[in-house]
């Protein structure tokens, strides 16, 4: 029977697109740079904002000011990410109906450690138990590694056999195949349906509204 979901943050839980587009077109303006579009920064994030720096800017990690443009960006985006960021519709009823159900739950994202943390205490501390973020520097590597997944299951106490992970990018797809556990993908993130199924999602595994996740749950446990 499930008892624990990791839950991807991005896309999944919190709309963070136009946080992340305004901080990244910030960093833009700082340097001369042609700003981006809503729709290109979501077809550029869910590595974690090394990569999507590496993404936004010309000439990527190669370019001279690369390092500077990446602190930049976490600099402002730690002062920013709670400007306009809001959890999608019915997600806060979900997880309140979860947790009075009893379920063990953990957030795990490639968005640095401390907007990670903030944006938990903010929406989802009385709900979840436990928010990780990137810490690369501390041995922990981001996902699709599974280490984030691993260290949020071992504060939870939970095995992962009866554990689901939820997430919208093929970034979560991999992550979860990496533990490895049984993947629920929802479409109301920054990735298509079809680009979800391209990417190996199973359709049967597939949500489109929030409130269609418990009772999905509840089928799997009675699978096994």
């Amino acid at each position: 029977m499930i008892d624990t979901i990791i839950f991807d943050l991005d896309g999944t839980l919190l709309n963070t697109l136009e946080d992340l587009t305004d901080s990244v077109n910030y960093v833009m303006r700082e340097y001369g740079l042609p700003i981006h579009t809503i729709e290109e920064i979501k077809s550029y994030v869910g590595n974690g904002a090394a990569k999507l720096i590496e993404r936004a800017v010309p000439q990527g990690t190669g370019n001279p000011a690369y390092e500077k443009m990446l602190k930049m960006f976490r600099e402002h985006y730690a002062l920013h990410c709670e400007d306009k960021a809001a959890p999608y519709e019915g997600v806060m009823e979900l997880l309140a109906s979860l947790h009075q159900a009893g379920y063990r739950m953990a957030i795990v994202s490639n968005k640095p450690d401390r907007s990670v943390k903030q944006l938990y205490r903010k929406y989802f501390k009385e709900y979840v138990q436990e928010a990780v973020g990137e810490s690369e520097s501390e041995g922990i590597k981001r996902k699709p590694a599974p280490d984030m997944v691993y260290q949020a299951l071992a504060r939870l106490s939970s095995d992962m056999s009866y554990a689901v992970y939820v997430g919208d990018s093929e970034v979560d797809i991999m992550t979860a195949a990496n533990v490895p556990m049984t993947c629920i993908s929802v479409t109301w993130g920054f990735r298509t349906k079809e680009q979800l199924l391209a990417a190996g999602a199973k359709e049967e595994r597939m949500i489109m509204l929030p409130q269609k996740l418990q009772p999905l749950l509840a089928n799997l446990g009675q699978a096994e």
